[in-house]
C-alpha cells in the first residue's frame, strides 16, 4: 500500500518541474531558430538574388512570431515572476503610454529603474549603451546616452 502513495507523491512532484523546464527549453530553442535565421538572412542579403531574400526574410518573421508565443507560453506559466512592487517614478513625473523613439528624462533610466537581470524575465541580453528599464507595468529598452527608447513591451509585469 505504500508504494503507490510514494510513487504517486513523486509524480506529483516531478511533473510540474518537468513542464516547466519544458517550456524554458522552447523559448531558449527559438531564441536560437531567431538568431540562426537573422545568420541566413544575412548571408542571403550578401550573396543571394531577390527571392533568396524575400524567403529568408518570411522565415525570420515566423521565428520570432514563434519565439514571441514561447515567451508568451512561459509568462503565462510562471506568473509569479512577473509579479512585482508597485511602481513608484520619478518625482513630478507621471505615466503616459509611450512608443518607439519617445525621450526620456535622465532620472527615468537611474539605477532605481534598472532592471539588473532581464534573463531571469527572459528578455534578451542588452547592448551595449542600452539597458532594460522598468516603467509603470512596462518594459522598455532605453539608449543610454541619448534616452531614446528602442523597444517597448507593454503590460509586462502583472
Amino acid at each position: 500500500m505504500r508504494t503507490p502513495i510514494i510513487l504517486g507523491l513523486m509524480a506529483a512532484i516531478a511533473i510540474p518541474s518537468i513542464a516547466q523546464a519544458q517550456s524554458w527549453q522552447e523559448a531558449r530553442d527559438s531564441q536560437r531558430q531567431v538568431r540562426e535565421e537573422r545568420r541566413e538572412l544575412r548571408d542571403a542579403q550578401m550573396y543571394g538574388d531577390r527571392r533568396d531574400v524575400r524567403e529568408e526574410r518570411r522565415d525570420l518573421r515566423d521565428a520570432r512570431r514563434e519565439a514571441r508565443q514561447d515567451w508568451r507560453d512561459y509568462r503565462r506559466s510562471h506568473r509569479e515572476v512577473y509579479r512585482r512592487p508597485a511602481y513608484v517614478g520619478p518625482r513630478g513625473y507621471a505615466y503616459r503610454p509611450i512608443g518607439v523613439g519617445y525621450r526620456f528624462a535622465p532620472s527615468y533610466y537611474s539605477s532605481r529603474y534598472v532592471i539588473a537581470d532581464p534573463y531571469r524575465y527572459r528578455l534578451p541580453v542588452a547592448g551595449r549603451g542600452t539597458s532594460w528599464i522598468r516603467y509603470g507595468n512596462d518594459v522598455v529598452l532605453v539608449n543610454n546616452r541619448t534616452g531614446r527608447v528602442l523597444e517597448v513591451h507593454n503590460g509586462f509585469f502583472w
